[in-house]
């Protein structure tokens, strides 16, 4: 029987089952000197790994691990305790498990041949083999936990893969490294992985985030400071593979305990003494005079601290408002009209201006409103005006939170029984897959022909969009709606009067009825049909729009993006060879204030597209506007009575805005910023409108 110094290996050899003879070859042939060091290995390596490495694969990682120890300048304060948790271990947590010893120790060696402590050799690593293995960081990668050459052949890693890559590097070279993270930052903003090593103590350093010759210096200091001890989401872990009670939480594998962790809270938080530095507030107006104002002074995490009032003309010219705050931390200043946002580093004197809103006032005002916004959906059930919309949904690859596109998928049917149309919202389910985003397949609030493209179905879209925004962090501007057949139908109808909310839109099999093409010019638009699907003319009129948009194409170059495929010798069912429109679409981004607006109203009317609005819509009226620095001018309109709506992403705001119809000049007027038209207009984060004014043409 196989022994070792704590016992026999019968548990691990039962483990390993048919792979038994693998880890008997191991304990048996591996060299005297190194014994004990793989006696550890196979007693504390995850079971899973009993069960499939080879005993090749142990014996050289130990022999390979123990030449890096040996051969290392700094080996005398390296215990045998911290060899065996940090440098022996051929894996960091659940990565693919590669043999990258041999090749890096190749790779890195000469890196820090002159290196003489372990801190030299990890400054130099990190500063040095990103480049060399040309692995850079990328929220694009194709998973978080990549082992090391995973990363070296995507390219790109996130901070839990780059990790990885750091601490394999430094235990090639003999340098104790371990995996060390949070799950959940103090403020909930998301999770952060990155190395700690030995040198006379632990420390600690960003893969890929070099600062220069230092360690223990990082961008996530302040966080980290913040971090709770015992707490199983926001305390700093770091991996050991020795038995602990704790294990550490695998954010992209929330029920996998199998890898130990140690609770290293203390560290970060020690000698984080709070510094306070006097900052100091004053409000002016246009002409430099100092008013009394109320300011009020917020937290990062949005709670008021401090409140005061500042200083007017009266008071001496040094005398103002002041607050003492903790060097490092980010506040925000606010008065009625005026806010600034400030990491406190020095002493300062901050200014902020009384009279109207300003555009920094604007934008918070809006990012105050959006916040405020609740947007429950009940049950995955959109409601409107009596009417239900369920939808379900999934979530492809793992953009963060805010960075997610939305795919809005619907069914064919309508004109059916209930059954037949629920039945087509089970195969949009399946339809199609997405490298990237969120897709939502809505089942049609009705069963009737147009269930796709009545009254209730643009209020009811808005309400999703803005829930998926809010609860599963989409890019409103990364927002793409596609249907198939009947949900086709409703992408010839809703694209153009709802362009203002996509990036572009995918009809499949489907016809317009009386729609037109002109309000598509800020988006793209894809359309696919079968060259044999000639049930209401399909194809046909994919024909005659292919020839319409190209029109538009040319008469208005910087619009009127089109993809037009008629499949040869498809029917209705084109063997999702429209799926090719999927990827031409996610190359668009929504643009909220484009400079030149067409908008023709359709049926289901609207009282604003992009920054026009109406008070009184009219169906198939039509207007073109554009913009260009402060001019604003009306092309063509069939209404004379309209709105303009602004910010200061279009134009000044602090300059006269001038108004033209065609060619005359209608009126030269100075906007003022205002709450009212922000909480009129703010349909999302991106989207939403600081002034506005409603004229009338000649």
């Amino acid at each position: 029987m196989l022994m070792g110094p704590g016992g026999d290996f019968q548990k691990q050899l039962d483990i390993a089952g048919e792979n038994r003879l693998e880890i008997e070859q191991a304990l048996r042939e591996v060299p005297k000197s190194q014994k004990r060091g793989m006696d550890w290995l196979v007693t504390h390596m995850p079971e899973e790994d009993l069960k499939l490495l080879t005993g090749e694969f142990l014996l050289t990682n130990c022999d390979l691990a123990y030449e890096a120890w040996n051969n290392a300048p700094w080996k005398e304060q390296i215990s045998e305790e911290i060899f065996f948790d940090c440098i022996l271990p051929y894996a960091n947590v659940n990565e693919r498990r590669d043999e990258w010893r041999g090749d890096f120790r190749n790779k890195f060696s000469k890196l820090v041949a002159g290196a003489t402590t372990p801190t030299q050799a990890t400054i130099i690593l990190n500063k040095n083999m990103f480049d060399l293995v040309d692995v850079h960081y990328s929220t694009k990668r194709p998973k978080a936990d990549q082992s090391p050459y995973e990363s070296i052949d995507a390219g790109m890693a996130s901070c839990s893969g780059l990790s990885i890559l750091l601490i394999d590097a430094c235990r090639s070279v003999g340098v104790p490294a371990r995996f060390t993270g949070t799950p959940l930052w103090y403020n909930e903003s998301g999770n952060h992985t990155w190395i700690e090593f030995w040198d006379n103590g632990w420390h600690y350093t960003g893969g890929a985030e070099p600062t220069g010759d230092k360690v223990d210096v990082a961008w996530f200091d302040g966080s980290a400071a913040k971090a709770t001890k015992g707490h199983p989401q926001h305390a700093i872990f770091a991996v050991t593979w020795n038995k602990e009670d704790k294990h550490f939480p695998l954010v992209w594998l929330p029920d996998v305990q199998t890898y130990g962790a140690v609770d290293v809270t203390e560290r970060y938080a020690e000698g984080q003494k709070a510094v306070l530095i006097p900052v100091r507030v004053r409000v002016t107006n246009e002409e430099g005079m100092r008013k009394i104002r109320r300011i009020v002074v917020v937290n990062s995490e949005g709670e008021i601290i401090f409140e005061g009032d500042t200083k007017d003309e009266s008071a001496d010219a040094n005398d103002h408002l002041t607050f003492m705050l903790p060097k490092g931390e980010t506040w925000t200043f606010r008065c009625k009209n005026d806010v600034v946002e400030q990491l406190i580093t020095s002493e300062l004197v901050l200014d902020l201006k009384a009279g109207n809103l300003t555009e920094r006032g604007a934008a918070y005002y809006a990012s105050y409103l959006w916040a405020q916004h609740d947007f429950e959906v009940d049950e995955n059930v959109i409601k409107h005006d009596g009417k239900s919309m369920p939808y379900w949904h999934t979530t492809f690859g793992d953009a963060p939170f805010g960075e997610k596109s939305l795919w809005i998928s619907m069914h064919g049917g309508g004109g059916a029984p209930s059954e037949v149309n629920t039945k087509q919202w089970e195969n949009q389910k399946k339809l199609y897959t997405l490298e990237e985003g969120v897709y939502v397949v809505p089942r049609a609030p009705t069963d009737t022909w147009n269930l796709w493209h009545q009254s209730h179905i643009d209020p009811m879209f808005d309400q999703l969009i803005k829930h998926m925004i809010k609860k599963e962090g989409v890019d409103p501007n990364k927002v793409y709606i596609v249907g198939y057949s009947a949900g086709g139908d409703g992408v010839y109808q809703l694209a153009p009067r709802m362009a203002d909310r996509f990036a572009a839109a995918g009809m499949m099999a489907g016809h317009p009825n009386e729609t037109s093409p002109e309000g598509l010019r800020n988006i793209g638009f894809a359309l696919h049909v079968g060259a044999e699907d000639a049930a209401y003319d399909r194809n046909n009129i994919a024909a005659t729009w292919k020839e319409i948009l190209a029109t538009l194409k040319k008469k208005d170059p910087s619009g009127y993006s089109h993809q037009v495929v008629i499949h040869v010798g498809k029917g209705h069912w084109m063997d999702r060879q429209e799926t090719d429109a999927l990827g031409w679409m996610a190359t668009f981004t929504r643009n909220p204030y484009p400079k030149k607006v067409v908008w023709v109203q359709d049926d289901v009317l609207h009282n604003q597209f992009y920054w026009l609005g109406v008070k009184e819509p009219k169906a198939r009226s039509k207007i073109v506007a554009s913009i260009k620095g402060q001019t604003i001018t009306i092309h063509e309109s069939d209404v004379k009575t309209m709105t303009v709506y602004l910010n200061d992403t279009m134009a000044d705001l602090d300059k006269p805005i001038v108004l033209q119809y065609q060619d005359q000049e209608i009126t030269k007027t100075k906007l003022i910023r205002n709450q009212k038209t922000i909480h009129e207009t703010l349909r999302d984060p991106k989207d939403y409108y600081t002034a506005s004014f409603t004229f009338n043409l000649p």
